[in-house]
């Protein structure tokens, strides 16, 4: 749909557009994936997607948690993985990702391929200390599919970063999960809000 010189996408189809599309696979690390709900389910419509994806050259750019030196590490940061791991002092957080670690390894079933991307990051956004933007726009990309572990932090807030800067913006439900089914229920219905979620299955229909 043109409205005068600007060009909208109006219908699914238009905005997975194989050529200006990127995958986006978030934190689907073994330590995450262990954890997850519905494991088997997800990484069978995962690894179906990534086919679906591969054959149509859209662009997949996979995510992994690289814990940054605690003497670079912000206060807040440390002060929440105390919280989440139940430590009273600093000192006695277990390295966590370690890169080369089995729990950091991506599973074989949905590893990446040559020519993806792999970006190495330190937060819950995707846009964050990373060069992920300036990929997109030298890709002319305008659509991001969210993929990974976990819908109600890293995939909730990169989506709203992606949003938020303009990206066409898409949620694959069965494709994200959680350690807690009922916060990955509740992400995926405010995610509604601001962003398109669909199950993959219609994204791939629109490859077809």
């Amino acid at each position: 749909m043109d409205t005068d010189e600007l060009k909208l996408f109006t219908s699914l189809k238009e905005i997975v557009e194989p050529g200006h599309t990127c995958l986006v696979v978030w934190d689907v690390q073994n330590a995450l994936v262990n954890s997850i709900f519905n494991r088997d389910q997800f990484l069978t419509s995962l690894k179906t997607l990534l086919e679906a994806a591969r054959k149509k050259g859209v662009l997949v750019a996979y995510t992994r948690i690289t814990p940054l030196p605690q003497s670079v590490e912000s206060p807040w940061r440390i002060y929440m993985q105390m919280k989440r791991f139940g430590v009273g002092d600093p000192k006695k957080l277990r390295q966590w990702m370690v890169p080369g670690s089995p729990e950091a390894e991506i599973p074989e079933e949905v590893k990446p391929a040559d020519g993806d991307l792999v970006l190495n990051k330190h937060t819950a956004s995707v846009f964050i200390g990373t060069h992920f933007e300036y990929f997109m726009i030298n890709r002319n990309i305008k659509t991001i599919l969210f993929t990974g572990i976990a819908t109600e932090i890293g995939i909730a807030s990169s989506a709203r970063d992606a949003s938020n800067r303009g990206f066409y913006t898409v949620v694959l439900s069965d494709c994200v999960s959680s350690a807690d089914k009922e916060m990955h229920d509740s992400a995926l219905k405010l995610l509604q809000r601001v962003c398109l979620v669909v199950p993959s299955t219609e994204v791939a229909a629109n490859w077809k």
